[in-house]
């Protein structure tokens, strides 16, 4: 029932709003051509005449953009709905011609004119037609490219939506693991992780929703994740980061580097590795971001499915890239004999 009380209201205010638009445009045209011919003829007697050329002018529009246009020409019938639209042209302009012939009953010379002229209420019928084909078309056009761009545009908004939301359930478990592996342990860092995870959770749930986040907070983010990586692997892993440059309130989409930091520690090291390291390195110039990392490949290369499984990861990142920083970012992987690289360059503008 609301449903329809909306819809109907809706409607209803649509309808209101176009009749308010055209009134107010064919107005406009009758005080123009009064105005126009008003100084020789006298205003009162060139408006009632404006009245029925603007009356008659409105058929052939209306008839031409609520039924032809509709039924024949978005129907590709083009041929038919040239015919009609001369023929329906070809009646009405001589019921205008009419109308005026029997106004100027007393008139001859005035009636005589109207037969001379008749070529020319022609030629304006024909040319307010084209006139009204043509500004349907751009309309249509026009109304058509935005329901297009809404349509991409939020298309895109649930795919960024979803991309996103693969990275929440990644670093969760990963991190859930972390505490298990402390927790097997009996280690006294078990309450340090708790916390560590609470504060990146807290980061993720309430301002990883907007579309741009502070850079420096995407750093203490990552900070963070490494922290909780160095509390896990211990000596077994050299782990470092440097940040070169000002981090500061420059935006940047959030959770954009930590697809590759869980791809380097749960592909790179793997628990199948003697001594590894993973190298970070950022450096900040005005808005654009380098990032780098570097990580040891594992004695034994996993399972071909969990390598399958990082390439999914790597390819959601891409795609995000894609969509927010197109023709604005560079991103290489190398895969050398020793080691995994990734360089990444974005330019935040």
């Amino acid at each position: 029932m609301d449903f329809r009380k909306d819809f109907g209201a809706g409607l209803y205010d649509f309808i209101t709003r176009r009749v308010v638009y055209h009134s107010l445009f064919w107005l406009f045209a009758l005080i123009v051509l009064t105005l126009i011919e008003g100084f020789e003829q006298g205003f009162w007697f060139t408006f009632s005449n404006e009245i029925i050329r603007v009356f008659f002018y409105g058929l052939i529009v209306y008839f031409n953009l609520y039924y032809l246009i509709p039924n024949y020409l978005t129907r590709n019938k083009f041929l038919t709905y040239c015919g009609l639209l001369i023929l329906s042209t070809v009646i009405i302009t001589p019921l205008n011609v009419i109308v005026f012939f029997l106004k100027f009953s007393g008139h001859p010379g005035a009636q005589q004119m109207l037969v001379e002229n008749r070529n020319f209420y022609f030629l304006v019928s024909f040319l307010v037609a084209g006139i009204s084909t043509i500004v349907k078309i751009v309309s249509d056009w026009s109304k058509q490219l935005k329901e297009k761009q809404e349509l991409e545009t939020q298309t895109m908004q649930s795919e960024l939506r979803f991309l996103k939301s693969q990275i929440n359930p990644h670093f969760l478990f990963n991190t859930l693991n972390n505490l298990y592996a402390l927790t097997l342990k009996k280690s006294d860092q078990a309450p340090e992780i708790v916390l560590k995870l609470s504060e990146m959770m807290r980061y993720m749930l309430y301002e990883c929703n907007e579309k741009r986040v502070p850079l420096s907070k995407e750093v203490n983010y990552i900070q963070n994740y490494l922290d909780l990586e160095r509390l896990r692997h211990g000596q077994k892993v050299d782990i470092r980061f440097e940040v070169e440059g000002l981090v500061g309130e420059q935006k940047i989409a959030p959770l954009m580097f930590i697809p590759f930091l869980e791809n380097s520690f749960k592909h790179g090291l793997n628990n199948l590795i003697t001594k590894g390291f993973v190298l970070i390195r950022m450096q900040v110039e005005s808005n654009t971001v380098y990032f780098f990392i570097e990580n040891s490949k594992p004695d034994v290369l996993p399972p071909r499915d969990l390598r399958r499984s990082g390439g999914i990861g790597l390819v959601n990142v891409h795609r995000r890239l894609n969509l927010l920083y197109p023709e604005n970012y560079a991103l290489d992987i190398e895969d050398n004999p020793n080691s995994y690289v990734v360089n990444l360059k974005i330019n935040l503008n």
